[in-house]
């Protein structure tokens, strides 16, 4: 089959293979696929104990092995004979296994090291083995621990929480002894739950864990109880049930929606496990906004001494955030710190972990705001909330608080945009006085850094990278000093397929003066004589950066989407990753462009992006433009076809948050604010379809529990109405994360090479 292309100047270009082998060579580089030709790319450091040591399993290309590091000294090694252990456990279970093919992926030391213990797959079920390191003797301990899931042990490993007919119990390790916590929970008004997702109900997912956080000490539970009786109610009808029945099963759950009066409550609760108390703290109820636990990331967290509880709360419509500190064992509660913006404010650059930080002795807080324009650190005096200075200034976003040295009187924090003449997406380590002056650099190549600091903090393993740079992974000391390089990631194999390695662009935004990143992709067999069509790939949602700064962006493990955009350039394809307007990591009145202004989708500095790549590179064809996204990737593809339809002639967009009137409170209020009024009208897609003049394919699952199937379907209605033709895939039982979905992968791939390339896909070609 020939495979044309629009050309440049006249030129033929060079035989093509047949479209079919384009998707094979486009599925060697999906994301599962790419890993088997690189080693691993990240290292993840099992801190042993609360030292500076710690052990990491490295996959190169010829195999696995497990790495003990000792900071100490420097000396790297393996953790234990890799050869002999793989003899005594081939002997041992009568299974053979390889030195370099162990069938464990963990190890926990005991003994003071001089022993391991590590479970695998045999004879059907798991086990538990432990081998001395010095005979290596293998021995089988018993079968793995069944229900860890359901289950939180205490940090002594004397005692285990769960959950059993809708309240708290905790059980001795060593009698089996259990004991009521409470006992008045009842049905949708229960004790350390979570607001379930229909994929609990429907089988999909386990269910989480118990929301419960036990004291340092192990003698205290903190949890709360979450009272959903008045809640309103979405409903999901699952058409093919995963048990096998015939009828369609409906599924029902609490889904706050923006504005909503009512929502589930949860109230905060310390329980002692000596005297068995049971007490509710003094603050007002949490008002909880989405499915999961009532507090995410940190913002209820222990202090170190176990008598005092740090609560970090955000208001509906994101207006304030207090720090309010509670006595364990009175309950007695008072706000330390508060903070108001009138655009929303969040606790730190990216949604999760908080760059709020009680000092060990409860006397100080650092507190991260936006308030000068910019993101930096504060320090606060806990006792009585007066603020004493401000630790960080100037031009530039500070990221994450990594590691507090309250003893030297050091703050450690990664930034982005503070070294000149740099990109101001890569992230740098510092440090800054407590007593103020300026911070000091700590990881100076000129590339992203991503952080991992030790639990006792004599150390910290450096990942650095570029996106046409493979990581190189330091072990350094405190004070940025290099300990020993660990890793040198290998990625022979990968550019031994011709791979292209993908280019960090910079452009002008709509305004013609404000610098806008991305990162284009081609395809390993560019023809620069010939011309491509652009493929835009969006998120568009103002909690996150898209375009990558660091190679296969695997140190954020966001890594899917740097391969989903390169398998995707491998059809024939230029791929564009940007962050326009209203993104993260720059100034707080950039990332304010899109507050009640979500429809913009910084959608206009992305089409003067992929104009000013034109202009450099002939093989832009921006005359064949198309675009996909999921999530609120999928309603900013969606609205690119209504908004500009001259300009984006294909789209696929998936589980798109096409009205936000539909979607989760805790998202939409912190972007499009309160109360819902004719901005959320304007933003809903389906009021815009009438001007769809190109290809549009609509995916949705009819289980995603993060934005409902209702949400697409109200724009096909109006498509309907608009007498307008589009595509529509319907996946039953897949949740909100099915862009790995084999059939989902290909179909876009179909729909693109369909409609933007003008070529037949092959006919049923199957991803592995």
């Amino acid at each position: 089959m020939e495979i044309k292309l629009n050309l440049a100047r006249g030129h033929e270009p060079s035989a093509e293979p047949d479209m079919r082998q384009r998707y094979v060579r486009a599925e060697r580089l999906l994301a599962a696929n790419a890993a088997k030709l690189t080693s691993d790319l990240v290292i993840d450091p099992n801190w042993i104990g609360e030292s500076d040591r710690f052990w990491y399993r490295w996959k190169s290309l010829t195999g696995v092995e497990f790495v003990l590091v000792d900071p100490a000294t420097g000396e790297r090694s393996q953790a234990f004979d890799h050869s002999r252990l793989a003899a005594a456990l081939s002997q041992a279970t009568g299974t053979p296994c390889a030195a370099a093919r162990l069938p464990f992926d963990e190890i926990e030391f005991l003994d003071e090291g001089g022993s391991i213990v590590f479970e695998i797959d045999h004879d059907g079920k798991g086990e538990r083995w432990s081998i001395d390191l010095e005979s290596y003797s293998c021995t089988r301990i018993g079968e793995s621990p069944k229900g860890a899931r359901d289950v939180l042990r205490s940090p002594d490993d004397q005692w285990e929480a769960f959950t059993r007919d809708h309240n708290i119990w905790a059980r001795s390790v060593a009698s089996g002894e259990e004991r009521a916590i409470t006992t008045d929970g009842t049905e949708k008004n229960d004790y350390g739950e979570h607001l379930l997702s229909p994929l609990t109900t429907g089988g999909i997912d386990h269910p989480p864990p118990p929301f419960i956080k036990w004291s340092p000490d192990s003698g205290k539970l903190l949890f709360c109880r979450v009272d959903q009786r008045e809640a309103p109610q979405f409903h999901l009808v699952q058409s093919v049930p995963k048990d096998g029945g015939i009828r369609p099963v409906l599924h029902s759950f609490a889904y706050p929606l923006p504005g909503d009066e009512v929502l589930p409550l949860a109230y905060l609760h310390c329980a002692d496990l000596t005297s068995g108390a049971v007490t509710a703290l003094d603050t007002d109820p949490i008002e909880v906004q989405y499915h999961g636990p009532p507090v995410y990331g940190d913002g209820l967290c222990w202090s170190a001494d176990s008598e005092t509880i740090y609560f970090l709360r955000q208001g509906r419509g994101y207006f304030r955030i207090d720090l309010s500190i509670i006595d364990a064992e009175t309950g007695v509660a008072r706000i330390a710190i508060s903070e108001e913006s009138g655009t929303g404010i969040d606790p730190s650059v990216w949604r999760g972990t908080s760059n709020v930080r009680a000092f060990a002795d409860g006397s100080r807080v650092i507190w991260y705001s936006q308030r000068d324009g910019w993101g930096h650190l504060y320090l606060y005096d806990a006792e009585n909330g007066s603020l004493i200075r401000q630790l960080t200034a100037g031009d530039y976003e500070v990221s994450n608080v990594e590691r507090i040295d309250q003893t030297a009187g050091w703050v450690y924090f990664t930034a982005m945009g503070r070294e000149a003449n740099r990109d101001p997406y890569y992230g740098h380590l510092y440090r800054v006085s407590l007593e103020g002056g300026e911070p000091e650099l700590l990881t100076p190549e000129d590339a992203d850094h991503t952080i991992a600091f030790s639990p006792a903090g004599g150390c910290f393993i450096d990942n650095y990278s570029t996106v046409d740079q493979a990581p190189v992974i330091l072990l350094r000391a405190a004070d940025g000093s290099t300990i020993r390089e660990l890793e040198r990631a290998d990625i022979s194999a990968l550019e031994a397929t011709g791979w292209r390695k993908p280019e960090r662009f910079k452009t002008k935004a709509r305004d013609g003066g404000t610098d806008v990143y991305g990162v284009l992709f081609r395809p390993s067999d560019l023809d620069p004589e010939a011309q491509y069509p652009v493929i835009d790939y969006i998120y568009g949602g103002p909690q996150a950066i898209q375009a990558p700064a660091a190679f296969a962006d695997a140190a954020r493990q966001r890594d899917k989407n740097f391969w989903e955009a390169q398998s995707l350039a491998e059809l024939g394809f230029l791929v564009v990753m940007i962050d326009g307007l209203g993104m993260p990591g720059r100034s707080k009145a950039q990332h304010d462009h899109s507050y009640r202004n979500l429809p913009d989708n910084g959608l206009p500095d992305h089409i003067a992006a992929m104009r000013q790549l034109a202009d450099r590179y002939d093989y832009l064809d921006i005359s064949r433009v198309g675009i996909f996204g999921h999530s609120a990737g999928g309603y900013a593809s969606c609205r690119a076809m209504f908004a500009y339809p001259d300009f984006f002639k294909v789209a696929v967009s998936s589980a798109g948050n096409h009205d936000h009137r539909l979607d989760k409170a805790t998202w939409v209020e912190r972007y499009m604010g309160l109360p819902v009024g004719e901005h959320y009208v304007f933003s809903a897609n389906q009021n815009h379809a009438e001007n769809l003049k190109g290809k549009l394919l609509l995916i949705h699952g009819d289980m995603d529990e993060n934005v409902h199937v209702a949400s697409t379907m109200v724009v096909v209605d109006e498509l309907i109405k608009a007498n307008k033709d589009f595509d529509l895939l319907i996946m039953p039982n897949q949740p909100h994360s099915c862009t790995a979905h084999p059939y989902f992968v290909r179909r876009r791939w179909d729909y693109f090479v369909q409609h933007l390339l003008g070529v037949d896909p092959p006919a049923g070609y199957q991803i592995q």
